[in-house]
């Protein structure tokens, strides 16, 4: 029997970010077939069901892949007992059972992650940690996070939160190293390291050393400039994120770390970043290699066509 055309096994990833919405269809061998991009509805759940929907349905027109499995890749959690998202940057979410909704609507199959999962997936898969046993996506954007897969597979854990070392809380004795205050999350914990080692938690260091910094090219900009206050802060920054790194290798110790987000542009942090995660192991371990992504933005969807067709490891409630 001839094999099924290409686009009837097409898979359909939507990333999902604060600002936009964005669909990529690929075929069974992640060639891009289609992608479209909508504004993401913050205030209003039916709107945000509705620009989904209507995001899916453009993408079947066109493909002729009506019943296609589809990956999405949102911000926040989701609660395992009741199904309900917790998302900070999109209100409308906090409190719905997006999957379940969603899924109710489009009577197919649906793999539901987050951001972070997809983009650890899709670099694990052809991307850069492609061949490794295992790796950890790290991401250091507005917010720090990350994703575990071993064997190219997602790993998601009891709670679906595997590898999201961005809510481990910061020592306090690194905190008194640099004379940092205790600062609140929008997660309802304290001291999460997200807080400091994010590209915004740049800015902040920045800013609690008299800088003015409101994102972190800024503060890189300024400390290139040789603004004193600036260089102190990425200095801060570069010890808190090599003792945060080094608790990942403890913890998981991974094959290799592949950074994301904003800061994974910040050339020398990919020189300085090993010696730093270094000073904080015990003697004789290794610092895994830690690489820029191979897909840069398109990570994110790309992951959550991929999650499509995952077998979860332990963690088949993942699906809707």
């Amino acid at each position: 029997m001839a094999p099924a055309p290409a686009q009837t096994r097409a898979c359909h990833g939507i990333d999902v970010g604060g600002s936009k919405i964005e669909l990529v269809s690929f075929d069974a061998e992640l060639r891009e077939l289609h992608r479209q991009r909508v504004d993401t509805p913050r205030d209003s759940y039916v709107d945000f069901l509705d620009a989904l929907s209507e995001l899916v349905a453009g993408a079947d027109a066109v493909l002729g892949s009506a019943g296609c499995a589809i990956g999405i890749g949102l911000p926040g959690v989701r609660e395992r007992s009741s199904g309900r998202q917790l998302s900070a940057n999109i209100p409308a979410l906090s409190g719905q059972r997006v999957a379940a909704d969603f899924a109710a609507r489009l009577q197919r199959p649906l793999r539901l992650g987050n951001d972070l999962q997809c983009f650890a997936l899709s670099e694990a898969n052809g991307g850069a940690a492609d061949g490794f046993p295992s790796m950890i996506g790290a991401i250091l954007g507005t917010g720090a996070g990350g994703g575990f897969c071993i064997g190219g597979h997602l790993l998601a854990g009891h709670n679906g939160i595997a590898g999201e070392w961005g809510h481990w809380s910061i020592p306090a004795h690194m905190l008194a190293r640099h004379e940092l205050p205790l600062l609140d999350c929008g997660c309802g914990l304290r001291g999460c390291l997200e807080r400091y080692v994010s590209g915004s938690g740049l800015a902040a260091l920045h800013r609690h050393l008299g800088g003015t910094s409101t994102d972190a090219t800024r503060v890189i900009a300024a400390a290139d400039a040789g603004e004193a206050s600036a260089q102190h802060a990425l200095a801060i920054h570069l010890d808190l994120l090599g003792h945060a790194f080094a608790s990942l290798v403890m913890a998981l110790d991974p094959h290799v770390i592949v950074l994301g987000g904003g800061l994974s542009q910040h050339a020398p942090l990919y020189t300085a970043l090993p010696a730093a995660v270094r000073t904080h192991l015990f003697a004789g371990m290794q610092v895994p290699p830690i690489l820029p992504p191979r897909f840069g933005d398109a990570g994110g969807a790309r992951g959550a066509a991929l999650l499509a067709r995952e077998n979860i490891h332990g963690n088949a409630d993942l699906s809707a």
